[in-house]
C-alpha cells in the first residue's frame, strides 16, 4: 500500500514543488500503480487536503490504463477518513468522503467500467467496534438508504431522480494507534464481526509510527507482535480471514522498511498481509531498487505470526515506557526547537488527537512522528536508543527472543549516532544511552557526525540561518527525512 506519509527528502520528478499537494498527488497515484507496481494507494482525507474527485481525474487522464487495469479489482484506492470520536471538527469531512464513494462508482460506470473503484475506508484512532459500526451504518442507512426516499408531490424516488447508489456496502478498516487499542484490537475486531455473515475478510491496520513516538520504538514492535498473535486467534476462531496491515516507515524508529531491507519486516511480521510504502521508500532510493522491492513484497506469502510470551513482552513495554518518558521530557524543548527547521513535504491540515497528533501528554508537547524523528536524527541521537536503559543486560539479551531483528534495527540506527553531541545532552539521556551502548557494537559515520555537530552547535548558539539546509544534508545521507 502506497501512502502519502511525508518522510521523503527528495522531491519526485512529477512535482513542481517540494510540497506535494493536489494534482501532484493524483499523478503520484498513477505513478505507483503504473510504474512501481503498488496494488493500493491510500488517499488521505484525514491529515491533509485531499481531492475527492481523484477517481474522475485518474480515469479521465489515464483511461486506457484503467480500462485494462481496473480500479477496485486490479488496483485499489482506499480512503483514510477522520474519526469524529477524536476529531469532531473534522467529522463532516468523513461524511463528505463517504458521499463521494457512489459518485466515484458513477464516474467509473460512465467510463464503461463496472467495478466499484472505492469500497474500503480506514478509520484512524479506532478504540471501539462501535466507531466502526457508525461508519458502516451511516453509509448503508443514510447514503444507500436515501435512494428509496420519495420527494415532492410527485413522490419521485431519489434513485429515479439522480440514479442508483453503488456500492451498497463498504468495508471499514480499523486503524489502532494507542497501547490499549493495539493490545485490545482482537476484542474490537471480534465484536465488530458479530452477526456479519456477509464479510469475506476483515483488514486491521496496526500503526507503527505514533506508538513508537508515544512508547518507544521497541515497545511499538512488541505491541505489534502481541496484536498480530491475538488477531491470528480471532481468525482461527471465527474462520473470517483477518488481513493485517502494518504502517512501517523508512526510519528504523518507524519500522526500518526500505527497498533494500524489505525482508527485515517480512521476517519480523510474517502474518502481515499489507505493508505501507511511504514517500521515502518511493523517492529517496533508485527507481529500479524501489520497483524490485515492490515486486518482492507483492510476492510475499503470509505465514503464521512469530509467537511471543505476551506477559514478558508487556512487562518489557511497561519498563521501557517509564524510562522513555523520563528521557523524552529532558529532550522535549530541544526537539521542539529543532523541528521548526525540518522541511515540510505534504500540504497538511492542523492535526489534533493522540500524542502523535500534536497534543500535550504528561506535560509535553512534541511534533508529529516524522518531524520528531528528523529532529532526533539531526542532532545525532537515534531515538531507538531511548527507554532501553530500563532493562538490564540479561533482559536485553532475552528481548532478542521477542524482537528478532532488534540488532539489525539498532545497528542501522547507530550509524546516525554522534558521540560528541551525546556527551552534551541531559544527564538522564546521556547515562541511559551510554548504558545501552555497552551492549552494542557500532561505528558512527564521521561525515554524518560533522553535520549533526554543526546543527547542534548552531542551534545552541542561536545561529539558525543554515540549520534547515544542514537538516536536509543529514537527511540525504540517511535516505529519509524522518
Amino acid at each position: 500500500m502506497s501512502t502519502q506519509h511525508p518522510d521523503n527528502v527528495a522531491t519526485p520528478f512529477f512535482s513542481d514543488s517540494d510540497i506535494l499537494a493536489g494534482e501532484a498527488e493524483v499523478k503520484e497515484a498513477f505513478f505507483v500503480f503504473s510504474q512501481l507496481g503498488c496494488r493500493e494507494q491510500m488517499w488521505d482525507s484525514e491529515g491533509k487536503e485531499a481531492d475527492n474527485q481523484v477517481v474522475e481525474k485518474l480515469l479521465s487522464r489515464y483511461l486506457d490504463f484503467f480500462t485494462k487495469n481496473r480500479l477496485g479489482r486490479d488496483f485499489f484506492l482506499t480512503y483514510r477518513v477522520p474519526n469524529p470520536s477524536v476529531e469532531k471538527a473534522q467529522g463532516k469531512i468523513l461524511l463528505e468522503t463517504l458521499h463521494s464513494i457512489p459518485r466515484a462508482f458513477d464516474v467509473a460506470r460512465t467510463a464503461g467500467l463496472d467495478t466499484a473503484p472505492i469500497f474500503e475506508v480506514i478509520l484512524p484512532m479506532t478504540t471501539s467496534h462501535l466507531e466502526l459500526e457508525r461508519v458502516r451504518n451511516y453509509y448503508e442507512r443514510v447514503i444507500i438508504g436515501q435512494k428509496e426516499t420519495r420527494l415532492g408531490s410527485e413522490k419521485i424516488s431519489v434513485k429515479e431522480w439522480v440514479g442508483d447508489f453503488q456500492p451498497e456496502s463498504i468495508n471499514i478498516i480499523p486503524l489502532v494507534e494507542n497501547l490499549e487499542a493495539i493490545s485490545g484490537c482482537d476484542a474490537i475486531v471480534s465484536k465488530y464481526l458479530e452477526g456479519k455473515k456477509d464479510l469475506e475478510y476483515q483488514r486491521v491496520f496496526l500503526a507503527r509510527s505514533d506508538p513508537a513516538l508515544n512508547y518507544g520504538s521497541t515497545s511499538a514492535v512488541l505491541l505489534s507482535k502481541i496484536a498480530l498473535q491475538r488477531l491470528a486467534v480471532v481468525e482461527e476462531r471465527t474462520s473470517v480471514p483477518i488481513l493485517p496491515i502494518i504502517g512501517v516507515g523508512g526510519a528504523p524508529f518507524r519500522g526500518n522498511f526500505t527497498p533494500l531491507n524489505v525482508s527485515n519486516c517480512g521476517e519480523e511480521y510474517p502474518s502481515v498481509q499489507t505493508y505501507t510504502i511511504q514517500s521515502s521508500f518511493k523517492y529517496d532510493h533508485p527507481f529500479r531498487d524501489v520497483a524490485n522491492a515492490t515486486d518482492m513484497i507483492n510476492h510475499l506469502h503470509r505465514r503464521p505470526p512469530l509467537l511471543v510470551d505476551e506477559k514478558m513482552a508487556m512487562g518489557y513495554v511497561k519498563k521501557i515506557v517509564k524510562a522513555y518518558e523520563v528521557q523524552l521530557k529532558e529532550m522535549a524543548d530541544m526537539i521542539n526547537g529543532i523541528s521548526v527547521f525540518v522541511p515540510g513535504r505534504r500540504a497538511r491540515k492542523l492535526h489534533v488527537g493522540l500524542f502523535g497528533y500534536s497534543r500535550s501528554m504528561k506535560g509535553m508537547k512534541l511534533p508529529r512522528a516524522i518531524k520528531f524523528c528528523a529532529s532526533f536524527y539531526s542532532i545525532g541521537l537515534p531515538p531507538e536508543l531511548l527507554g532501553l536503559s530500563a532493562l538490564n543486560e540479561k533482559e536485553f539479551d532475552a528481548l532478542h527472543g521477542l524482537y528478532t531483528k532488534l540488532d539489525d534495527d539498532l545497528n542501522d540506527s547507530l550509524k546516525f549516532l554522534n558521540m560528541a553531541n551525546l556527551g552534551r545532552m541531559p544527564p538522564q539521556v546521556r547515562k541511559g544511552v551510554t548504558k545501552v551502548l555497552e551492549w552494542l557494537d557500532y561505528e558512527p559515520d564521521e561525515d554524518y557526525s560533522e553535520i549533526t555537530t554543526r546543527i547542534y552547535d548552531n542551534f545552541l548558539a542561536g545561529k539558525h540561518t543554515h540549520i534547515g539546509e544542514d537538516i536536509k544534508a543529514a537527511a540525504w545521507k540517511r535516505k529519509f527525512l524522518g
